[in-house]
């Protein structure tokens, strides 16, 4: 009798399912489904040559069970007016999430008041957690994640009991009106800073020369003798598209890489876990004088990345400054699995500013075309012109991969609701 209750109760839901899944199409979401929200970040206030370099807590974003389907962004000034990369620089941003302590207002000894959540990437610590980031190429790169494929947000059963879901950004941007060096000051050249310590007072390597130690928050790049400018006030503005979460949502991991990312074995008894180290960033050295007069110098940096779960990628995109000519991320077996190139602007408007990287192409693969094993060895290329020398570069690589295809997760959460219902008919 067991054995004829097994049989029949796979043979409902396999009768079910069968007649459910033609018309899976149906239930995914369509744009009247979309919802979207604008916001400004708290405001930097900046004049000639100063950086601002802040970490925002309890960020606005947009509450409850969703799926993110875009995150797009750009700086604009007090009357909402976009402002171009040759006067404002934008670095980077980043937004993370975190789980905060409901209610605190004393803490016992020991007890963390927050923690952050970072995404599925390999780096160290919280190193590259955030769930979304760019930089001056942010208002010419698409984030949209194709449906039915989406990034969640506000799960009730990830939140530990007694945290709260917030969360934060950090929004490094240089001013560069009336500065003697405009690409010096975004490179974060230190001579040009007059640094010769970290944030920490710790001196720096001589060999130091340009990069993130270097513009840290209030900073003060060399402005041109006798330029006068007043502060102003500028603000991130940012575009949140979301639909509402549900059964038919295929839920993406997000990776980052890193092309600094030296990885070695843990000391483990086996061996098998990788350690990764990513420095984040990197310099770009001249080539020969003798090389065509420094013509057509490529600088090429690689990092050979192995990732333990895999799954279908759905998404992927770089992120280098100016100087970047492209960025490729390929299998084990030598295929390409994403590359992107930079756009650089040509003009003096917001979105199109000349000889800065305006925007990165994104690769878009149809569904279970590109696939990562378990345990693959990636391969990362940066490629930079070293036609004259670049501080603080950086070659990172963002890919979303769904561990199942729409097919599959449908099947699985339809089981899993199903079979306890015809379960609840016969008992």
């Amino acid at each position: 009798m067991r054995f004829e209750f097994q049989a029949l109760l796979f043979s409902l839901a396999l009768l079910v399912l069968v007649l459910a899944t033609p018309c899976l199409g149906s239930f995914g979401k369509s744009e009247n489904n979309v919802k979207s929200a604008v916001f400004l970040s708290p405001k930097m206030e900046l004049g000639p040559g100063s950086v601002s370099n802040k970490i925002y807590f309890d960020f606005d974003f947009p509450k409850g069970h969703i799926a993110i389907k875009s995150f797009d962004a750009e700086v604009v000034d007090e009357a909402g007016n976009s402002v171009p990369l040759h006067e404002t620089y934008l670095h980077h941003w980043v937004v993370l999430k975190y789980h905060k302590l409901k209610n605190v207002t004393h803490k016992r000894a020991g007890e963390k008041s927050g923690y952050a959540v970072r995404n599925h990437g390999l780096c160290q610590g919280e190193v590259l957690g955030q769930t979304f980031g760019l930089g001056s190429e942010t208002r010419g790169t698409s984030t949209h994640v194709p449906d039915p494929f989406g990034i969640e947000s506000g799960n009730p059963e990830d939140i530990p009991e007694g945290y709260e879901e917030k969360w934060m950004a950090n929004i490094h941007a240089i001013d560069t009106r009336g500065v003697e060096d405009k690409k010096g000051c975004t490179e974060c050249r230190c001579s040009l800073y007059n640094t010769t310590k970290d944030e920490s007072g710790k001196p720096l390597s001589p060999d130091y020369i340009g990069g993130l130690l270097c513009c840290s928050d209030s900073a003060q790049c060399k402005v041109k003798e006798g330029f006068k400018g007043t502060k102003r006030s500028v603000y991130l503005k940012y575009t949140v598209k979301w639909i509402d979460w549900d059964n038919f949502v295929v839920p993406v991991k997000i990776y980052i890489f890193d092309v600094t990312d030296t990885v070695k074995k843990s000391d483990n008894s086996k061996g098998t876990n990788p350690v990764h180290h990513c420095k984040v960033e990197y310099q770009v050295d001249p080539c020969s004088t003798g090389h065509k007069d420094r013509n057509g110098c490529v600088h090429v940096n690689k990092a050979n990345i192995p990732l333990q779960n895999g799954g279908y990628v759905v998404y992927g995109v770089a992120h280098q400054h100016s100087g970047g000519i492209g960025s490729a991320l390929y299998g084990q077996d030598g295929r390409a699995i994403c590359s992107s190139v930079p756009t650089y602007g040509n003009g003096t408007k917001a979105g199109n500013e000349a000889d800065y990287i305006v925007g990165m192409s994104t690769c878009y693969p149809k569904p279970g075309s590109v696939k990562i094993a378990d345990g693959e060895t990636l391969t990362l290329v940066s490629n930079y012109s070293s036609n004259k020398q670049h501080t603080g570069v950086m070659g990172l690589f963002y890919i979303l991969v769904a561990e199942q295809l729409p097919q599959q997760n449908f099947r699985n959460s339809f089981l899993s609701s199903v079979v306890p219902y015809i379960r609840t008919i016969f008992y």
